[in-house]
């Protein structure tokens, strides 16, 4: 068993006092900085980006998640960073699928299965807050684990492994390369967030399955981090296209004649989602989704069928991942000039401080860096072609 790691060592911005003895106009320049640098990131083109996402979650639970550089410690700092992040990728993703691992004792453990339930994933991460710490953590054990679960998906989805890694060496079975190997055969993205220093075999899985690999700065930056993995990855050139069933539920079950309709008006059902807990969901006639294709019911979407394997989705669920496929086109920064005096989309009024605009190439309104970045992170439609019906119809068409 060989561990190598190396230590990165990254100075912090220098905060510097302005002529009147003030930190505001440093702290501004900063986050302005921050903001050009998203925006330069995204402003790649058009890419097209994967509606479906399978995705495990590896959290390092090993004793060096004690320390307390983050408060209250690394552990617990990392558990309600990722409640937030389950929120949030579900929101962005609502048809995706993720599960947790946790690595401790030279061993790697099942949080959660790949499921789409965020609720079932946030009452998890809430009852790890008691979980002791022990150990050492194994990279190859848990990423092992993770391309079980992954391998079997179908090629329309992505595979992608979230490590968060706090420890500086890692306690592996036998040769992680070969593990390696297999993650980049089975297309499985590996991207790690390490909470110390920088780890040479950590940049090495990143680098060779195509994932990222960033080392935090502060629990702000960790922050960050960790939300920069709720936007899905650019489709492989590889990825087949191909037609996925799936199912609309209606709220009430079908029922074969007419006199079994009072009856089963009024006759209480088990959801099959919380059918292996102790505490079943039950659930009226009135409230719930039934299958089309098999009649089981469930309590919430999405999900898939535990009887028949069809996943069922809701309608607004397929329109918030639509905007995937087609994704926004860019839009072209260029110098203010004095004739530009607004920002179109949030009428404000363009100062000093903002030395670039940025125009739609296909109605030509100005927008400032704030509202490129909604528009492009969070809106996915330009208000400028979304107000003029003659460019609104040219899109739809």
């Amino acid at each position: 068993m060989k561990m190598e790691f190396t230590l990165c060592f990254v100075s912090r911005e220098a905060i510097k006092e302005d002529d009147d003895g003030l930190l505001e106009s440093n702290v501004a320049e900063i986050v302005a900085r921050a903001k050009r640098k998203r925006a330069a990131l995204k402003a790649t083109g058009a890419i097209q980006l994967g509606m479906m996402r399978h995705l495990y979650v590896i959290v390092d639970a090993s004793e060096c998640m004690f320390l307390q550089d983050l408060k209250p410690t690394r552990f617990l700092c990392v558990l309600k960073l990722l409640e937030m992040f389950v929120h949030e990728f579900f929101d962005l993703n609502p048809i995706s699928q993720l599960g947790i691992l946790t690595t401790k004792m030279k061993r790697s453990e099942q949080v959660t299965a790949l499921a789409g339930n965020q609720k079932k994933h946030i009452e998890a991460l809430q009852q790890m807050k008691d979980t002791p710490c022990d150990g050492e953590p194994s990279l190859q054990n848990s990423l092992e684990r993770a391309m079980n679960g992954l391998k079997n998906m179908p090629a329309h989805s992505s595979r992608e492994v979230l490590v968060l890694f706090g420890s500086l060496t890692t306690c592996d079975p036998g040769d992680i390369q070969k593990t390696i190997k297999s993650l980049k055969e089975n297309n499985i993205r590996v991207s790690i967030i390490g909470l110390a220093a920088e780890v040479r075999i950590c940049r090495e899985i990143a680098k060779r399955t195509g994932g990222t690999y960033n080392v935090l700065l502060d629990d702000h930056h960790l922050k960050e981090l960790i939300l920069n993995q709720v936007q899905p990855p650019a489709v492989a050139g590889s990825m087949e296209a191909s037609l996925v069933k799936m199912g609309f539920p209606g709220g009430k079950p079908s029922s074969n004649d007419g006199a079994s309709d009072s009856a089963a008006d009024h006759a209480p059902a088990y959801c099959l989602c919380h059918i292996e807990n102790e505490t079943s969901c039950l659930m009226g006639n009135n409230s719930g989704y039934n299958c089309p294709q098999c009649g089981s019911r469930y309590c919430e979407l999405p999900v898939e069928c535990k009887q028949c394997g069809l996943t069922l989705v809701s309608a607004p669920h397929l329109a918030r991942s639509y905007h995937h496929l087609f994704p926004i086109k860019p839009f072209i920064e260029r110098a203010k000039v004095p004739e530009t005096t607004y920002c179109f989309a949030c009428a404000k009024p363009f100062d000093e401080s903002d030395l670039n605009v940025y125009e739609c190439e296909t109605c030509n309104q100005i927008v400032c860096l704030d509202c490129d970045l909604f528009i492009r992170e969070i809106l996915h439609t330009c208000p400028g072609c979304a107000s003029d019906p003659i460019t609104a119809q040219m899109k739809t068409n």
